[in-house]
């Protein structure tokens, strides 16, 4: 997943395993999993059906779920390798496959072949990065993830069609200006997924540990600032996000620092695509 691919958003199971993972199926974590699943497969509904805000809140809370079912199977022990499983190809669901429909629903079904096609790449780019970022686990920087996590791309792609659906634009309806923007989003995230540009993982940043009071505050207040307008500053985070790495990997090169997030080599020649 990550953010698995939040968040994150955003994954938790993306840290290499500690010791052999069991291969039993518990419930706690796996209800998250579900949850989350569940998610991506309503926003594809609310999609079908036109309620695009329907639809994107459905992927908001699939990356709030996608988020906990790690921590909590780590905080109960219940970690297994079934449960990585599942939340691969819940995230595949959740992150690739729903937001590629519900984009191409609400504004590529205009631009005929290249529509689809365009979200045909995301899809791919998504199932790409989540099989590169299982494969990868236990090379990479933790504290960065190498290319966009999908929660991060799904939520840039639904954020910006939850906020032009609230501000009452009807995706391809409105003509070729919207259909174009939406075509451009849609391929800078999922395209972005692939690359090795490193994105700031959040995974150094402790929650046990004791922090000043006014984080506390700047906390509150930030909440309080989201709700003045949901979408358009949760859109606006989004695309904060999404453009970071690149912002990181220039000033990485500037600074003559190394920009790979690849921690160790490996000498199987098989596997060195892989790792570059």
């Amino acid at each position: 997943m990550d953010m698995h691919d939040g968040a994150d958003a955003v994954a938790d199971h993306d840290e290499a395993p500690a010791r052999p993972r069991r291969k039993g199926v518990y419930i706690l974590p796996n209800l998250f999993t579900l949850a989350a699943l569940f998610g991506g497969f309503y926003a594809i509904v609310m999609a079908m059906n036109s309620q695009f805000e329907n639809a994107a809140w459905g992927i908001m809370a699939a990356m709030v779920l996608d988020s906990l079912d790690g921590r909590v199977a780590r905080m109960t022990n219940t970690q297994s390798t079934f449960g990585e499983q599942m939340d691969s190809l819940s995230d595949m669901v959740s992150f690739g496959a729903a937001p590629a429909l519900i984009v191409y629903e609400w504004a590529l079904t205009g631009l005929g072949k290249l529509g689809w096609i365009a979200a045909f790449v995301y899809c791919s780019c998504a199932a790409l990065r989540l099989a590169r970022f299982n494969t990868n686990l236990a090379v990479v920087d933790k504290r960065f993830f190498q290319g966009l996590p999908s929660p991060a791309a799904a939520a840039l792609v639904v954020g910006f069609i939850w906020l032009m659906d609230n501000q009452g634009f009807q995706g391809g309806y409105e003509g070729p200006w919207l259909e174009w923007t939406a075509f451009g989003f849609t391929l800078y995230a999922g395209l972005t997924m692939v690359t090795n540009i490193p994105f700031y993982s959040f995974k150094d940043v402790s929650f046990k540990r004791s922090v000043p009071f006014i984080v506390i505050v700047a906390i509150a207040l930030g909440i309080a600032f989201i709700t003045l307008h949901p979408p358009l500053v949760l859109f606006g985070l989004f695309v904060v996000y999404g453009t970071s790495g690149y912002g990181v990997y220039v000033w990485k090169r500037v600074k003559g620092k190394p920009v790979s997030v690849i921690a160790t080599s490996t000498d199987e020649p098989d596997e060195q695509g892989l790792h570059q």
